[in-house]
């Protein structure tokens, strides 16, 4: 099986675990959890799993192995670089809308914020993602950055990257955790508990997939600027 072909299966399995992922969060807050609103009651609260899962896992998620997809590879970067940031301000964007959720839940209920393990995690992880993404649209996108400082931010950018999403996926197992244990008879694992269980197992197994593709060095863009007269960098300087 050529490289190519074995990633594109990767993809669609990735894909297929995040969509997996949503349908799972919001089947679960749905139908265990009452449903959706935003008037402080625990209907609000239920905003912040589903919002954490698609922004802070799962389109974090994809917005990391783009650079991988090889329609990508041979092309002006720099449209990429735009998408991918588009991706991944929309993640952040969902991250700090859940966090307004749980934040304006406890405090009409007067439930104290940041004592857990779990909210911890999550708002460093949030916290270094809001950060990640300023420093890499300053250093990747303004046109006046500079290649040097690029090859110096680049790895710094790459592990963090990859750090970040690993606390996310953290604080989401640590969440579902806290929230079942909050809810009670988790020992009798009920079929609420079966299903917050069933969405740990595919945040982990789409983490996993993310990890595969990030880590397998066949499947990395080229660093080779393409040759031909189509190639015109936007920004009329070296978009690499």
């Amino acid at each position: 099986m050529s490289p190519t072909l074995l990633f594109y299966l990767s993809l669609q399995l990735l894909l297929a675990l995040g969509v997996a992922c949503v349908v799972c969060v919001c089947v679960w807050c749905k139908h265990w959890l009452g449903g959706f609103a935003w008037d402080g009651s625990s209907h609000q609260f239920n905003w912040h799993p589903v919002l954490m899962v698609t922004g802070l896992v799962v389109l974090y998620g994809i917005g990391a192995v783009l650079y991988r997809v090889p329609l990508t590879w041979g092309q002006n970067k720099l449209p990429w670089k735009i998408l991918h940031a588009t991706l991944m301000l929309l993640a952040l964007i969902l991250s700090i809308v859940g966090l307004c959720a749980v934040f304006d839940f406890h405090n009409h209920n007067s439930i104290p914020n940041l004592y857990s393990l779990h909210s911890w995690i999550g708002i460093i992880a949030v916290a270094l993602f809001a950060t990640q993404w300023v420093v890499g649209a300053a250093s990747f996108l303004l046109p006046f950055s500079p290649p040097s400082l690029r090859s110096r931010i680049k790895p710094i950018h790459v592990w963090m990257g990859g750090s970040i999403f690993t606390l996310s996926i953290a604080a989401c197992i640590s969440g579902i955790n806290e929230k079942l244990f909050f809810n009670g008879d988790y020992s009798k694992l009920p079929a609420q508990a079966q299903m917050a269980n069933s969405l740990g197992v595919l945040i982990v197994a789409f983490g996993l997939m993310v990890f595969v593709i990030l880590w397998n060095h066949q499947w990395q863009r080229p660093e080779v600027r393409p040759e031909g007269p189509t190639y015109t960098p936007v920004f009329q300087e070296e978009n690499e």
